[in-house]
């Protein structure tokens, strides 16, 4: 009996998936949010900048376009406002542990000015009061301000002060969904991804002005005397070849002829004009060789920074008790969603995947609602100069209408005065 040629695979497939769920079952999720239903009972709104008159609300929506109308998130609402929201989380240390921070933003408005970030906050957060000046362990996100401003901030507090990375990475601008991730790993090594790819990664100790530098240039340091840097010198055996320097620059042009109107008498003794001798090679130099001293370019050596001192602790942020969304926004109508806190990559990147099967009817319900405005905009217009051409019209006949009375009024005053010197003549 012929054995199965599918058993192998059905095999191969199976371990597979036992690894995948055995990894998996290590990985923690510590808190993802989707805005389903009961979305409410997690979440707090701010009273920040209320009694100013300037705090923002956010809705429950899918926003003008989507992948999908039933895949809710918050969104921004009022222009000109602050917004503040944050959720209580079952409290966490990264400490030997990968942390993963990841969410989707859709800005679906001409934002002009204002946030799109989202924090980590520790210790002890009255959720009514927070706001701007609440104290956060990270800030991660986009920030954008007119054509300049596209900025991704990641932002780590330590020791009580934040720190800002000192890369410029950019952020998304356009108008559809797209997926912030930051991973930070015990030993202080990090990723940024958009829409799971990575941007940028690096580590703690060279991306932030946290700790000094481990090594510092010696700037006190001299090139050695014996130091050699000529890559190339003079071949000491290279010889001048004799009767070198009786080669004359110029020669007489042999291909030149006396013209026949030359008159030694007036015109003196005819020379042929000079040209540039081929046999010419300029002055002699020795043929250049590699040097066997060469010890390469001396450069700046690097020391030991005696101000350095090592935290091994470096990447360890104080235990995460709460997650929030404070932004300003001159145009409102941001759409956050997918709020993931966990420590597997992995896991994350089958979040992005996940939302992104929808993603080709975002496209198209962004380019449906592109058109729907541009035809809108285009009719406004029209009615605009149809309105416009009105206006001028009118202003027309005005103006035909005053020219006629002033005309006549003119008439009658000349021909009242013709009359009066007409009857002074008589």
């Amino acid at each position: 009996m012929a054995k199965s040629k599918h058993k192998p695979l059905l095999v191969t497939s199976f371990l597979l998936l036992f690894f995948s769920l055995i990894c998996s079952s290590f990985a923690e999720i510590i808190f993802e949010e989707r805005f389903e239903d009961g979305w409410q009972s997690r979440w707090v709104r701010s009273d920040w900048k209320r009694s100013e008159g300037k705090a923002g609300s956010f809705k429950h929506a899918a926003g003008k376009w989507n992948g999908d109308p039933d895949d809710k998130g918050i969104q921004t609402t009022t222009d000109a406002r602050h917004f503040a929201i944050s959720a209580k989380i079952p409290e966490f240390s990264n400490k030997n542990r990968t942390l993963v921070l990841q969410y989707s933003i859709r800005l679906e408005q001409d934002i002009e000015c204002g946030g799109g970030y989202i924090k980590l906050l520790s210790g002890y957060v009255n959720q009514k009061k927070f706001g701007g000046d609440t104290p956060y362990s990270v800030m991660f996100g986009p920030d954008i301000c007119g054509t300049q401003t596209k900025k991704l901030h990641v932002i780590v507090s330590y020791q009580g002060q934040n720190y800002p990375i000192k890369k410029d990475l950019q952020c998304e601008t356009d108008k559809l969904t797209h997926f912030y991730t930051f991973i930070l790993r015990p030993d202080a090594s990090y990723s940024v991804l958009i829409d799971g790819r990575e941007r940028d990664s690096g580590s703690m100790y060279t991306d932030w002005d946290i700790l000094p530098p481990r090594k510092i240039k010696a700037v006190n340091a001299k090139k050695p005397a014996d130091w050699d840097d000529r890559e190339y010198i003079d071949d000491p055996n290279d010889v001048k070849p004799e009767g070198h320097d009786s080669i004359s620059r110029e020669i007489p042009d042999p291909k030149a002829k006396e013209p026949h109107d030359w008159d030694e008498e007036e015109d003196g003794l005819w020379r042929a004009p000079k040209i540039p001798n081929p046999a010419y090679k300029g002055p002699w130099k020795r043929k250049k060789i590699k040097n066997p001293n060469y010890k390469g370019k001396w450069r700046i050596p690097w020391i030991d920074n005696p101000e350095f001192e090592d935290d091994p602790d470096l990447y360890v942020l104080k235990p995460i008790k709460y997650v929030g969304i404070e932004v300003w926004q001159v145009k409102a109508g941001s759409v956050y969603d997918n709020i993931l806190i966990c420590d597997d990559p992995d896991y994350a990147k089958k979040v992005v995947e996940e939302v992104f099967a929808n993603r080709e009817a975002e496209k198209e319900a962004f380019e449906e609602a592109e058109k729907v405005r541009k035809a809108k905009e285009e009719e406004e217009a029209q009615r605009a100069r149809e309105e416009g051409e009105r206006r001028r019209r009118e202003r027309g006949h005005d103006r035909r209408d005053r020219g006629d009375r002033y005309r006549d009024r003119y008439k009658k005053r000349r021909h009242d005065y013709m009359d009066d010197d007409y009857h002074d003549e008589l």
